[in-house]
């Protein structure tokens, strides 16, 4: 025996033979109808079976007792939001440019699906489910958004004595088609994963919203599509360690519908605050 391997390791290893040894003795007495071949134990073998716990014995290698593939999807996560790959050809200002650090996102994601892709191993997977976004871009205090007659987005300068925030809101179900693949650390209680691949998304609802006082504080909440993309889709990219986890999406279209906008790409990424 290895005289490194770990005190545990040890016991679970001699408990393993013990049980080997008592199946060859019972074996040997059955084929020579001998019942003195019993390998002899100094402990009733009833009492020694009932102590060995066998979901402990393979804890530590192979899983063979549930061996079923877990994604990570389901949770809770919080981002930030900005844009990439910024034209704003036909307008004088980028009216668009807003403060990363109050611009964020909330997921939640209350519906998983996982799909083991192994016969004999649960590490590699797919993952797919439903989500809840909701996610705001804090723009400039003085600008806002609207429509004109032709429903193309025009930068509105905001006249309020006293402006707090100015934002535009956005909430969309989302729905991700992800590859997941997971490396066991130490165990496969733990385990390191990375995911990646498509999502969807559908607009539910959108609205600009404006803080400013006169005498109290005042809120000016405008509901309206604004020329913004009913569906959406993009890449997404998910890894994380035990509490650790990160996540990323990048929009494949433009914020906007063609024509009736700035060109802007969504950007996103965040952490996981809770998993289910």
């Amino acid at each position: 025996m290895n005289l490194s391997m770990p005190l545990k390791t040890k016991r679970y290893f001699r408990q393993l033979l013990l049980i080997i040894g008592l199946i060859v003795g019972l074996f040997k007495g059955v084929c020579a109808q001998v019942s003195d071949t019993i390998v002899p134990v100094d402990e009733d073998p009833e009492k020694i079976l009932s102590r060995i716990n066998i979901r402990q014995v393979t804890t530590s290698g192979f899983n063979f007792w549930q061996d079923d593939f877990t994604g990570h999807w389901a949770g809770i996560d919080i981002g930030f939001n900005l844009f990439l790959n910024e034209d704003y050809s036909g307008y004088d200002n980028d009216f668009m440019s807003n403060d990363v650090l109050r611009s964020n996102s909330l997921y939640i994601n209350f519906v998983q699906q996982s799909i083991g892709l192994q016969r004999n191993r649960s590490t590699i997977g797919l993952v797919t489910g439903l989500g809840l976004r909701m996610y705001s871009y804090r723009l400039d205090d003085n600008t806002s958004i609207v429509l004109d007659e032709n429903n193309v987005v025009q930068p509105q300068e905001l006249t309020f004595n006293d402006i707090k925030k100015s934002k535009l809101g956005l909430v969309s179900l989302v729905l991700p088609v992800l590859a997941e693949f997971q490396i066991p650390v130490n165990n496969y209680r733990n385990r390191m994963y990375i995911s990646g691949g498509m999502y969807g998304s559908v607009r539910l609802t959108s609205h600009t919203k404006v803080k400013y006082k006169v005498e109290q504080n005042e809120k000016l909440k405008v509901v309206d599509h604004f020329s913004l993309r009913d569906f959406n889709y993009g890449l997404m990219i998910r890894t994380g360690y035990r509490w650790i986890n990160l996540h990323a999406t990048y929009d494949l279209v433009s914020f906007f519908k063609e024509d009736k906008g700035p060109e802007l790409t969504p950007f996103s990424f965040g952490i996981t605050l809770l998993r289910f």
